[in-house]
């Protein structure tokens, strides 16, 4: 799960026009790294949200800027696992 949600925020960072040769598991989404700013940040959210049914609290925006492209995949198939294992 985790691979197919890295390519899936890969695809999207190349789908917002940000260049993603270079990037991997260490690079940070925000300053010094991919340099997603708010409204990119948010709009990557709101699509791995649709992609993925989990929802990200407001209050995270800011802890999202600071993780690595793997914290955030790590993080987002975690969601997934638990709430593919909530549902059943």
């Amino acid at each position: 799960m985790r691979d197919e949600v890295r390519a899936f925020v890969i695809d999207q960072l190349q789908d917002m026009n940000y260049d993603v040769d270079g990037i991997d598991d260490d690079t940070t989404l925000g300053p010094s790294g991919v340099d997603l700013e708010s409204l990119a940040l948010s709009d990557l959210s709101v699509r791995v949200e649709d992609r993925y049914r989990l929802r990200f609290a407001d209050d995270e925006s800011e802890k999202l800027a600071l993780m690595t492209v793997g914290e955030f995949t790590t993080m987002v198939a975690e969601r997934v696992a638990g709430a593919t294992t909530d549902n059943r």
